[in-house]
């Protein structure tokens, strides 16, 4: 169980519509592997299999009570202890509040602490600096560039993979919390 209910909710059935307008919007789409527009029954059909997925999680962002964006686990691999994360803000306003770091340290909590995985990874375009730079404050490291890795809107795009260990994450947690939140480390 996610233990941060304020800013993270399970994504349920009622929020398909509303994320799939996200989803299609060029100011999220930009960030995505594929920017093909999803119809409707595309995402009904996603969302059917996802309820039948045992390697993937998907959650609403919430702000001040309101739906904002997305953040999902996905390739989680009990037996290897492993899985990929992705977020996206869809709400313009709530970009560079802060808020996604809480999402970060959220999804990090409970992918470490509540699932007992040891490693964690994403990718991010390399061009997507201000991601990259966030995970890294967050003690992830790079460990891959995949060169022309995605074809999209006619070319080729190079991707970074980052990764972040359990004991890494621990060592790195009070004081990460304590600066977000403005409290005293532990």
């Amino acid at each position: 169980m996610l233990t941060a209910p304020d800013l993270l909710r399970p994504l349920v059935a009622a929020d398909l519509e509303m994320v799939r307008e996200w989803r299609n919007s060029e100011a999220v789409a930009q960030y995505m592997y594929s920017a093909e527009p999803i119809s409707a029954e595309q995402q009904q059909a996603w969302f059917a299999r996802l309820q039948h997925d045992d390697t993937r999680q998907y959650w609403i962002i919430l702000h001040q009570g309101q739906p904002v964006g997305v953040a999902n686990l996905y390739a989680i691999h009990r037996g290897f202890r492993t899985c990929y994360w992705a977020f996206y803000l869809a709400e313009q306003q709530t970009r560079g509040s802060g808020l996604g770091a809480k999402v970060e340290l959220a999804v990090l909590d409970y992918v470490f602490e509540e699932l007992k995985l040891n490693k964690l990874l994403c990718e991010v375009f390399v061009d997507n600096a201000k991601v990259i730079a966030m995970h890294e404050k967050f003690g992830f490291r790079r460990e891959s560039y995949f060169r022309e890795h995605i074809y999209k809107d006619g070319s080729y795009r190079d991707v970074v993979g980052l990764a972040l260990l359990r004991r890494e994450w621990q060592a790195l947690q009070p004081a990460l919390r304590a600066k977000l939140y403005r409290t005293p480390a532990a």
